[in-house]
């Protein structure tokens, strides 16, 4: 009777399944998952919570993370943070950075306006398609001799 361990794995985004076992001749086979089937249903609290995370009011931005990981406010733990609710901001301003393998990422706001809202705390994950920060554009004190628009 011929025996091998056979250990696999799919190498398919979004869930790891591992199948493994002893193939022998006339096969048998243990299979073995964790996390989600690939194209299974998200469950449906995590589904919602993201969907009400993403809906921001007419008239204000969403600031997103460049890539997924850890979004932090502030440079380094115990300093100010990059900006706080009511402070304005241009496009290039640093409003937080992403870590992502040990890699920092600056997170630009990407509009002119006055940040309102925090969605994503210190210290937690954001997917890529997270709502860090909203920002309002029609928040923005003009300055003697400019024009507002």
């Amino acid at each position: 009777m011929l025996r091998r361990p056979v250990v696999e794995g799919t190498g398919e985004t979004g869930g790891t399944e591992v199948t493994a076992g002893t193939e022998v001749t006339g096969g048998t086979e243990v299979t073995a998952g964790r996390g989600a089937a690939p194209g299974a249903a998200e469950p449906a609290g995590a589904a919602a919570q993201a969907a009400a995370r993403a809906v921001v009011a007419d008239g204000l931005v969403p600031v997103h993370p460049p890539l997924l990981g850890t979004f932090y406010r502030a440079p380094q733990p115990g300093a100010p943070p990059f900006v706080e609710l009511g402070d304005e901001v241009e496009q290039d301003t640093v409003v937080g950075i992403v870590e992502t393998m040990k890699m920092m990422t600056p997170v630009h706001a990407g509009v002119r306006g006055a940040v309102v809202e925090f969605r994503t705390g210190n210290g937690e994950f954001a997917d890529a398609d997270a709502v860090l920060l909203v920002v309002d554009p029609a928040a923005v004190r003009t300055s003697p001799g400019e024009a507002a628009w």
